[in-house]
């Protein structure tokens, strides 16, 4: 089971992403368990300075702005 975190203040772009890796994870088979995480201080302990930002299993692959679903896919294989 792949830990995942979407990291941002919750807006449209954060929650596209959730939604984009919920469904990567689907259409690989990969069982996750995805946290929004809103809270300012908690993000900025990841080093991140733009989001949304993108945790898999506590290592941060992306900050920024929307990623390719196909890298979205690749991070959960990894």
């Amino acid at each position: 089971m792949k830990n995942i975190k979407v990291l941002g203040p919750g807006c449209k772009r954060c929650d596209a992403l959730v939604k984009m890796v919920e469904e990567e994870a689907a259409a690989a088979n990969i069982p996750v368990t995805v946290e929004k995480v809103t809270d300012y201080a908690e993000i900025a302990q990841y080093g991140i300075a733009s989001t949304p930002g993108l945790v898999v299993d506590g290592n941060v692959v992306h900050a920024g702005g929307l990623p390719k679903p196909e890298n979205v896919r690749q991070w959960l294989a990894a």
